[in-house]
């Protein structure tokens, strides 16, 4: 095995480990108690070894949204093919996407509510997260009748995106959860003229 592939591979891991214990530390305890002393401790590797992967805790979280982002596409995915005709695919999709709020509140916190160096919004942006929107596209497309799909998408993602918080934050009650989907769903199937 050539010496540049193995450090190639010994540096992918540790960078894998730092992230892995950033996700958990955040998951138990919240971001704010995420820092590189902490991690370095965590992962009993010193905060320089830290540095010489990322420039910081932003570097970090951002590493971690990537990873979050890949997993959301995935699960949206998983849910739009399970699925069958417009409505239900819609309404799997927003299932999908509020569950994964839900269960995992600080890795969608580093994706959506944490200042990451991620562009949205934009061609260039990465793949990762034109991939997930695509997987939001697919669903909402087939409803969209006569209105522009990007901007549906981007208005059903945004009201996914509100539900989640709102509820997570108990500013709305969880137990109408279902029933707001429904209703979301409703408005969104009923779009198509």
């Amino acid at each position: 095995m050539a010496t540049g592939t193995r450090r190639e591979r010994e540096r992918a891991q540790r960078e894998e480990l730092i992230v892995r214990a950033a996700r958990e530390l955040a998951e138990a305890e919240g971001w704010d108690a995420v820092t590189t002393r902490r991690l370095a401790a965590e992962i009993e590797y010193s905060q320089p070894v830290l540095y010489s992967h990322f420039k910081g805790k932003d570097a970090i979280m951002t590493a971690v949204a990537a990873e979050g982002f890949g997993e959301l596409a995935n699960e949206v995915r998983a849910a739009r093919t399970a699925a069958t005709g417009a409505s239900e695919v819609l309404a799997a999709v927003a299932a999908a996407y509020t569950d994964f709020a839900r269960k995992r509140p600080a890795l969608y916190d580093a994706m959506f509510t944490h200042a990451v160096e991620v562009q949205f919004a934009s061609e260039d942006g990465p793949a990762y997260l034109r991939e997930g929107f695509g997987e939001l596209l697919a669903a909402v497309e087939p409803l969209a009748g006569d209105d522009d799909p990007g901007v549906l998408t981007e208005t059903f993602w945004a009201s996914l995106h509100g539900l989640a918080m709102l509820e997570r934050s108990g500013r709305l009650p969880a137990a109408w959860h279902d029933q707001r989907l429904g209703l979301l769903i409703g408005r969104f199937a009923g779009v198509k003229g």
